[in-house]
This record gives C-alpha cells, structure tokens and sequence, in this order.
C-alpha cells in the first residue's frame, strides 16, 4: 500500500512539471511572436503623441531622440528634438509621477524653444474613470496650453499654485502637474546643454 501512495506522488510531481514545462514553452513562444507587433504599437503611440504635442517638423524626432538622467527620477527622461528645415522649432519629453491616485502618470510634453507648452498629452495612466482619466480631456489640458512654467506654477490651486484641479480627482492633478514640471525641468537642462556645445 505503502509503494502504490509514493508511486502516485511521482506521478503526480512528474505530471505537474510537464505541465508547467508546456506553459513555460507556451507563453515564451507567444511572447516571442507578439515582440515585434508591441514594439511597433507602442512606437506608433509614441509617434502620434510627437504629433499632438509638437509644431509641425520634418526631422525624425525618434531616432535624434536622447534619454537624460535626472536626480529624483527614477527611469531616464526622454527627449525628442523636433526641427524643420534644419531650424530647431521645440521638443517633446516626456514626464513621470509614481504619486497619482492609481500610481503611475506618464505624459509627453511639448515645448517652444524658449519652454512655452505647446501642448501634453497623456501616455499612461490608471486614474478613476470619470474622476482622473478626464485629464486627457481638452478642458483641462487647455489650460497648459501657451503656458511658460518659470511664470505658471505649476501646482495645484489647493497647494498654492494655478493649476485648476479636476473635480474629485486632485491627487491625480498633483500628479500630472509634478509630471509636468519634470518634463519642463529635463527641456532646461537639455536647452542648456544644447546651447552650451553650440557656442
């Protein structure tokens, strides 16, 4: 009786590991099928919200795009030069809050050359539908809109700055705006940089 129980345990283990082995295998090979479609989805993302936030360019943002490391930023900063004929007209970057109401709020903004925002628009976010998620809505983004951030403080009205909260939703507006002025504070240090090695 003893021999048949330990003969069943085998079994069982042997069983349960050829089934996770099959799974293993399984989802690697999907994984490695959907590689390239994601790579171009989220390219594709990318390149329309170049298009929303910046002027109009006949560069390629994309591949004369630069990652800057930024203190109190986790992942690198990503920024995109936009040009047309040669003549710089602004940029994209992109901006990071870990602090939104369903954590992570990830936005591109763009710039005029002198830090004028041109427009945002937002990449990622997981905020309360109805509540958060309006802050894609042109309602709120318009008040970004031709804003300089060295004259527009960028917190909330709550905390002292001009930004008008959404309803309901001010933590996720703390987001955005702490977003934002990531952004705006990785543009200076690009423009800096950038005008330095042009001298």
């Amino acid at each position: 009786m003893v021999k048949k129980k330990e003969s069943t345990l085998i079994n069982m283990v042997i069983v349960l590991f050829l089934i996770t082995l099959a799974a293993g295998l399984s989802l690697g090979y999907v994984n490695d099928i959907t590689l390239e479609p994601k790579a171009k989805a989220r390219l594709a993302k990318k390149m329309r919200a170049l298009n929303v936030v910046l002027p109009q360019f006949n560069n390629n943002p994309i591949s004369e795009g630069h990652l800057m490391k930024m203190a109190d930023v986790k992942d690198s900063v990503e920024i995109y030069p936009a040009a047309k004929d040669g003549v710089f007209v602004g940029a994209a970057v992109t901006g990071v809050s870990e602090r939104g109401y369903s954590g992570l709020v990830k936005l591109m903004v763009g710039f005029e050359p002198d830090g004028n925002i041109i427009n945002i628009a937002v990449l990622e976010q997981k905020e309360t539908p109805g509540l958060g998620t309006k802050m894609k809505g042109e309602k709120f983004l318009r008040q970004f809109r031709g804003k300089h951030p060295a004259d527009f403080d960028l917190k909330v009205r709550k905390d002292g700055g001009e930004v008008d909260a959404l309803a309901g939703a001010t933590i996720s507006t703390r987001a955005f705006s702490e977003a934002t002025q990531q952004a705006y504070d990785a543009y200076l240090a690009f423009r800096e940089r950038n005008l330095k090695s042009d001298k």
